[in-house]
């Protein structure tokens, strides 16, 4: 799973109110979490936007206190120097989860597996949330909620991760990662068709190149001839983008609403979703998956599995770090570095000219996330 794993970082522990009907959902946060998730993570998919609420942590606030100024500017110094760590690692796990994932997806052996490594990210997913919430760690406590209340997200869930997998899977790196830019203005629509939320307009100029740059791309990527070593991308291949993109940002509104209708923080959310999205796919896979003989998948396979497993559970621990100690608006630009790294790669590795049509739409969608 693929954009790799899901992320929902954590915000400060508040007390659920499930009396609370009315849902108020803040645009500007939603598309500022969807920005973040532009990253891919995708592919993993585990990477859930969950900027609400959330504050700076204690530690950065070092630089009001009172008290001796030498050991205060020392404990921020080694702040930071921890935050940038986390930042650090976030990225490449993120980065290394798309191309591991990718890697995974080019076996024939996993290309009818995507429900089976759905589930293995999930439970992965659920593992390193409940090792979180333990005493020795204590970033969350777990706040339980009714199955029949979490069942429409975490059916949700397991949709967007799948049709992540599945984008990943027959398209390129590059084009899969452009796709996933649209998230924001799909969000921004959801919103403002059923939510009666605006945006400024200043904003919905920037989302214009960005759909126009993403436009671009689907239609000259699957009529490309560039060089035959790379990867071509079909008429498939947009469908399932596309519709990865509708999946994930209903998705986001949902996450954005449950959180403020029950009051939790990203991790008691997915906490919440994870083992029950896991379950759900899981009685899914004799049906829906052929699963690969073990003996005839290579060793060096199973390891890349393995780490993608590692990297998703990394994904999810970072990410907390990140917003925890340095807000959402810190995690947004990490998530605009990721995907301009991504991309950068994937356009390079697939051997592709510069003087490619599509490089025009790269370049134009790329521009608009920054601006």
């Amino acid at each position: 799973m693929a954009r790799g794993s899901m992320s929902q970082p954590s915000s400060p522990i508040k007390t659920r109110h499930p009396e609370r009907n009315s849902i108020a959902i803040d645009d500007d946060d939603v598309i500022e979490k969807r920005e973040t998730r532009s990253d891919a993570s995708s592919a993993t998919l585990l990477e859930m936007e969950v900027a609400d609420g959330h504050q700076k942590s204690d530690y950065l606030d070092l630089e009001k206190q009172p008290g001796d100024g030498s050991r205060s500017r020392n404990r921020l110094k080694n702040t930071r120097a921890r935050l940038t760590l986390w930042m650090t690692l976030n990225t490449v796990a993120t980065i290394a989860i798309v191309f591991t994932n990718k890697a995974i997806f080019d076996d024939p052996s996993f290309r009818k597996s995507q429900v089976a490594f759905a589930t293995f990210h999930l439970f992965i997913t659920a593992l390193t949330l409940y090792i979180l919430s333990r005493p020795l760690f204590s970033l969350f406590v777990p706040s339980p909620m009714r199955l029949r209340l979490m069942l429409p997200l975490a059916t949700t869930m397991c949709l967007n991760v799948i049709f992540q997998n599945l984008s990943l899977t027959y398209s390129s790196i590059t084009f899969y990662q452009i796709a996933r830019i649209l998230f924001t203005p799909m969000v921004a629509l959801i919103n403002f068709l059923f939510y009666q939320k605006s945006m400024p307009r200043n904003a919905v100029y920037t989302l214009i190149p960005m759909c126009l740059g993403v436009f671009i791309i689907s239609y000259y990527e699957p009529k490309s001839t560039h060089h035959p070593e790379a990867e071509q991308t079909s008429m498939l291949s947009v469908f399932l983008a596309l519709t990865s993109v509708c999946i994930g940002s209903v998705y986001t509104v949902w996450i954005a609403s449950y959180q403020r209708k029950y009051e939790m923080n990203g991790f008691q959310l997915l906490f919440n979703q994870a083992p029950i999205g896991g379950v759900l796919l899981m009685i899914l896979i004799p049906w829906t998956d052929t699963l690969p003989t073990v003996q005839m998948v290579p060793v060096n396979k199973w390891m890349l599995v393995l780490l993608s497993g590692g990297l998703a559970a990394l994904i999810n621990l970072s990410q907390f770090f990140i917003i925890a100690g340095a807000g959402a608006v810190s995690s947004t630009v990490v998530g605009h570095v990721k995907t301009c790294a991504i991309v950068a790669l994937g356009w390079a590795i697939s051997k592709r000219p510069v003087t490619d049509r599509s490089a025009f739409g790269v370049i134009l969608a790329i521009t608009s996330i920054v601006m």
